[in-house]
């Protein structure tokens, strides 16, 4: 069961890095009693530069429909692919994240993120003091609402507590598919044309994990039956069809590319 988060935290330190955000501090009234964010006319310009993203087992079948799902590493962490080129998220244009496309909970929970405070067996709500919307110059959503967390805030902790509860979710799932051997090391090539209508230099995009359809069909039927009752043998489903987003990167990276600048 997911720990409760908390505000008002007092002094937890906050270490590690996440994605995205540049100096996240405990969420508390001390500090940030003026505070809360402000419109943005580049909403999501923070994530413009970022190809990959973690994205939780819950959200594969919402996901599967826009871009390629991968497992990476040696903790076969999920990664929703977003572009195919370093530093270059194909779905954000002009700071605005295409509306036809799903938008992963990781990027979606920014500028509040969690973090773990051990000594107490909870976690803290924390808020990116560096982001561009979190203002203490008339903000319209305020973090506070007099000595009590406003509405908005205590949207955003019940997001941020479903999605550690999914984070959770995941991390069972991955490492029920790691006892059962379904992963299986994959890698993507492209190889386009030159000018003269020639094959060009085959090109590798990417080194990755997958589960394959011969090793879900290599399960006994009690296995396939207990991964089908508790959802898992849909999230590999979805993961194997969110694979035929390949060739969607390729094609908006090729017209990114001959786009006029």
């Amino acid at each position: 069961m997911a720990k409760k988060p908390a505000a008002d935290a007092g002094n937890v330190a906050v270490t590690g890095n996440v994605m995205f955000y540049k100096n996240p501090q405990p969420l508390n009234k001390e500090n940030h009693q003026n505070f809360g964010v402000k419109p943005m006319e580049k909403p999501f310009e923070f994530m413009a530069d970022q190809h990959f993203m973690p994205i939780t087992a819950p959200e594969f079948g919402s996901a599967a429909a826009s871009f390629p799902i991968i497992f990476a590493g040696q903790e076969r962490t999920p990664l929703a692919v977003m572009g195919i080129r370093t530093g270059e998220n194909l779905f954000v244009k002009d700071g605005q994240f295409e509306p036809d496309y799903y938008m992963p909970a990781f990027a979606r929970r920014f500028p509040f993120v969690l973090a773990g405070d051990n000594a107490n067996d909870r976690f803290v709500v924390c808020v990116d003091e560096a982001a561009e919307c979190v203002t203490d110059n008339g903000p319209q959503q305020m973090f506070f609402d007099g000595d009590d967390t406003s509405a908005f805030t205590k949207e955003a902790f019940q997001f941020l507590q479903n999605f550690e509860r999914d984070r959770q979710t995941t991390d069972l799932l991955i490492k029920r598919f790691k006892e059962l051997d379904l992963f299986e090391q994959k890698e993507m090539n492209f190889q386009g044309q030159n000018a003269d209508g020639t094959p060009a230099e085959r090109q590798k995009i990417a080194d990755y994990f997958a589960v394959t359809e011969d090793r879900l069909k290599a399960l006994d039927a009690k296995t396939i039956k207990e991964l089908t009752d508790n959802g898992y043998m849909a999230v590999a489903h979805a993961h194997m069809v969110s694979l035929g987003n390949w060739q969607r990167l390729v094609n908006m990276t090729l017209r990114r590319s001959q786009a006029p600048a």
